[in-house]
């Protein structure tokens, strides 16, 4: 499907977009990645890089003229903190760059478009993984309203493209749960959950702080294993059917964390929980039988192995060696990094 086509990846600085672009180069796609304020991750001649303000309509014409297919992975994302304090931060410029990279795909005549949603945008389901179907069933978790609404408005706006006008555009929906892997954010201001915790432990933070009680629990699916589902559902995925796309599992955190002081060998870590940090929901977990369904897909990759491959790219792309001397006791500071 990608072999010489023109593909068109949005945020292709960040994580999942940086992911997405290796793939497409993998499957010989050639390559225009849209940057705004980061640079490239990865580099290769079959990739063109512009940079670009999709917030203008004018740059977001210009960056998929010529395109057959777009990714849309391009989002104005943070963390609890950021999330807690500034929910509008969420809303605005995701709104505006959503509704115009449709329309200038649209106009452009792409063959499709896929947009990366998000499982948070669900009403609460308790401990039951949430399916498909549920999606409007109710507002999201309070924490989540303002960024679940976002990503709701925009997969309307996918639907309206691909059934309610003449001559439609595809567009096909995914929405991931916890994506974690190389080329993530790791940053504190900006990092999720899991890899905040995998900076922590590689830092060997004494203390080493988990935010709210350490027993909410996620979906974690290692980006290789999302990636694949997403290839997966850009080939197969013919009319407008939004899809979970996630491991299938839920994991406490607090399970996620001794897991990486377990394979990292961090063997006397002093953990303390800090309930006054913001976190965001106790429990959040996807049914993903549609996807086995529908795409033919399960995830390859066990938390262990997934969390042990992110540990590994992150020490030998920030230059942090692991030594006899800090295995085990906090000798790794955050001036390291």
């Amino acid at each position: 499907m990608f072999n010489r086509s023109h593909v068109l990846v949005t945020g292709a600085g960040g994580f999942l977009g940086t992911n997405i672009v290796k793939r497409l180069i993998q499957d010989g796609a050639l390559v225009r990645g849209i940057l705004h304020r980061r640079n490239p991750q990865y580099k290769h001649p079959n990739i063109e890089y512009v940079t670009a303000d999709l917030t203008n309509m004018e740059d977001c014409r210009r960056a998929v003229e010529g395109m057959d297919y777009v990714f849309m992975c391009a989002a104005n994302t943070s963390g609890a903190a950021v999330m807690a304090t500034q929910p509008l931060a969420h809303v605005t410029p995701n709104v505006v760059m959503n509704a115009q990279m449709l329309e200038a795909s649209y106009q452009a005549r792409v063959k499709k478009f896929l947009f990366i949603s998000s499982s948070a945008a669900y009403p609460p389901s308790g401990d039951r993984p949430v399916a498909e179907s549920e999606m409007f069933d109710g507002d999201p978790y309070e924490a989540y309203f303002s960024v679940g609404w976002m990503k709701r408005y925009a997969e309307v706006l996918c639907r309206i493209y691909s059934e309610k006008i003449k001559d439609p555009m595809k567009t096909v929906v995914v929405r991931p749960s916890n994506v974690y892997g190389p080329y993530d954010k790791f940053d504190p201001d900006r990092s999720h959950v899991t890899a905040a915790l995998i900076r922590k432990v590689i830092e060997r933070q004494a203390p080493l702080e988990v935010w709210g009680t350490g027993d909410d629990v996620r979906d974690l699916i290692y980006v290789d294993d999302f990636i694949d589902a997403v290839m997966l559902a850009m080939k197969k995925i013919e009319g407008f059917e939004p899809v979970n796309i996630g491991y299938g599992d839920g994991f406490r955190i607090r399970d996620v964390l001794n897991t990486l002081l377990e394979v990292d060998g961090f063997q006397d870590a002093r953990v303390v929980v800090n309930p006054a940090k913001p976190s965001m929901i106790p429990i959040r977990l996807i049914d993903v039988g549609k996807a086995k369904a529908l795409l033919d897909f399960t995830p390859r990759t066990n938390l262990a192995v997934g969390l042990q491959k992110t540990l590994e790219w992150y020490r030998e792309n920030h230059g942090i060696q692991l030594t006899s001397k800090n295995i085990s006791r906090g000798l790794i500071t955050a001036s390291s990094a």
